[in-house]
């Protein structure tokens, strides 16, 4: 009887300890989970990053020299690219400062309905001449209102950046789309600013 007894406590203790193991995976399970997709969303900006470099490089050879020469660079994908938070985000970038190799994680979206690029799937290359211009596109952002349209230069009139659109002084912008790089760059109702998650979560 004390054997049946001992051996029925046994059981007991052990189905206690499996159910607040289950317990306990089901607790860690979303913060891991969440790691997890975070650490991936890195990995893809990253390998967009470069292979948006790769293409751009491609296209119009001078702008490798343009982003060497450059004090930063960002480059933003509104596709194959992990979406972490919903709402209103069309899509996701990294910006690198040059000299320091920091990789800031950015945001890129929509500020007013049914305004956007006028093309469904691109991507862009930021070029910062200065430090200040990186350092104020990724601290305080960046944002188009309404209606912006802007030419990209052609290689006779400033081989050093051909097919970019100057933006502002000392930030031009590569635009690449399925076809190529765009010789116009529409811009309208669209912001850009830091991913505080991202930025906030160690590799």
């Amino acid at each position: 009887m004390n054997t049946i007894n001992t051996r029925v406590a046994i059981c007991l203790a052990a189905v206690v300890a499996l159910l607040s193991g289950c317990s306990n995976v089901r607790e860690s399970a979303p913060g891991e989970a969440r790691s997890v997709a975070v650490n991936e969303a890195k990995d893809d900006m990253r390998a967009v990053s470069e292979q948006t470099l790769a293409a751009l490089y491609q296209r119009e050879p001078s702008a490798r020299k343009a982003v060497e020469d450059a004090a930063g660079y960002a480059v933003f994908s509104n596709f194959g690219m992990k979406i972490l938070v919903a709402g209103g985000g069309k899509g996701e970038g990294l910006a690198v400062n040059r000299k320091t190799r920091e990789q800031i994680y950015m945001r890129m979206a929509e500020i007013q309905a049914g305004l956007g690029f006028g093309v469904k799937k691109f991507r862009l290359v930021w070029i910062f001449q200065t430090e200040d211009a990186f350092q104020k596109f990724v601290n305080s952002g960046y944002e188009f209102g309404g209606q912006a349209t802007l030419a990209a230069q052609m290689r006779g009139q400033g081989a050093a950046l051909a097919g970019a659109a100057s933006v502002s002084p000392g930030v031009w912008v590569y635009q690449l789309t399925d076809e190529g790089l765009a010789a116009e760059l529409t811009l309208k109702g669209t912001k850009y600013y830091r991913d505080k998650e991202l930025n906030a979560a160690h590799p």
